[in-house]
């Protein structure tokens, strides 16, 4: 099989960045160009330094509309404006990276279905879609991968509760008053309160294995002093005991190859640069607690974005993806 070639658009962000890192080193992909406008002509090591002696290649600001596989790395919102302003093969697979396409009354465009890709629960639709929407990095592959072996047992009957902490690479390379250092060195706070633009999707999952949940999604999204991660913990009521609740949990993801249930408390070292969601279960006085952590650039982004396109071109899904976790 020749190298899957592939074009990058939105070159210079962070979720950019892991994905070039992720493919520079798989073995059966090449980097055919990388997209971006304002570094057109600079090298992409000059950006993304963590490549400096790895990578000689120069950012872009022209296309090959002939690629296997595009990713948009694009903010929310110009994914749409992009394709709308640029015709690529109808062979070229484009996996989105932003949230144009994520909710069912979006998923198509210009004759173009995108499948939602979050491969624990839509595997088989993704090996043979042309077009992939990657869930949000931000909270929303967290959270559905800790409430979707309730939604499949059809056990979620009351509101759910959620508090999640999300590193400082979640906000994107934009500067805002909140993304400089001072402000988030040493501090915490939330933002968004119940309105976060990830519930869309994760009620839409939800609802796809539960038809009649019909109770609320209660989120409360916070700003941690870290760079990278995501640490959520939700609860809701649950009638069985913890052993009930770990067999549902471990049989849904018994196929699944990034993410584990541990029996053990967690904490974000265990998947900060890898492409795992790690979780835990506590029951309390008729409350089920879920703990799920994951790297928001990989398994929240960019390597779940890789895991796609291993599914969609027939490749074994962990290709390019075994990462060891920062531990220390």
């Amino acid at each position: 099989m020749r190298n899957i070639e592939v074009g990058i658009i939105g070159g210079a962000g962070y979720t950019a960045g892991e994905l070039i890192r992720l493919l520079i080193h798989h073995p059966n992909t090449n980097i055919n160009f990388v997209f971006s406008t304002s570094n057109a002509g600079n090298k992409i090591s000059k950006i993304h330094q963590d490549l400096v002696g790895t990578l000689d290649q120069e950012f872009t600001d022209t296309v090959n509309p002939d690629v296997d596989v595009l990713f948009l790395c694009l903010g929310h919102g110009n994914s749409v404006k992009f394709l709308s302003n640029n015709t690529f093969s109808d062979n070229t697979k484009i996996i989105d990276l932003g949230n144009d396409f994520r909710l069912e009354a979006d998923e198509v465009f210009d004759g173009k279905t995108f499948v939602y890709g979050l491969p624990e629960l839509q595997r088989e639709a993704i090996k043979t879609a042309n077009y992939i929407a990657n869930p949000g990095g931000c909270f929303a592959t967290a959270i559905q991968l800790g409430l979707l072996p309730l939604a499949g047992k059809g056990l979620i009957s009351k509101d759910v509760h959620i508090n999640a902490v999300t590193g400082a690479t979640g906000a994107g390379t934009s500067l805002s008053a909140t993304t400089h250092f001072t402000w988030r060195d040493n501090n915490f706070s939330y933002y968004k309160p119940f309105t976060h633009q990830h519930l869309g999707e994760i009620n839409q999952s939800v609802k796809q294995l539960q038809s009649d949940f019909a109770t609320e999604i209660l989120f409360m999204p916070n700003r941690g002093d870290f760079p990278r991660g995501i640490f959520a913990t939700l609860y809701t009521d649950f009638e069985g005991t913890i052993e009930d609740a770990k067999t549902i949990y471990k049989d849904f993801y018994k196929d699944a190859k990034f993410t584990f249930v541990s029996d053990d408390q967690l904490h974000l070292k265990q998947v900060v640069n890898t492409n795992k969601c790690l979780i835990h279960l506590h029951k309390h006085n008729g409350k089920l607690l879920v703990t799920s952590i994951i790297d928001n650039l990989l398994k929240g982004a960019s390597g779940q974005a890789v895991q796609n396109m291993n599914l969609m071109f027939g490749l074994e899904e962990t290709t390019g993806l075994g990462l060891k976790a920062t531990y220390f």
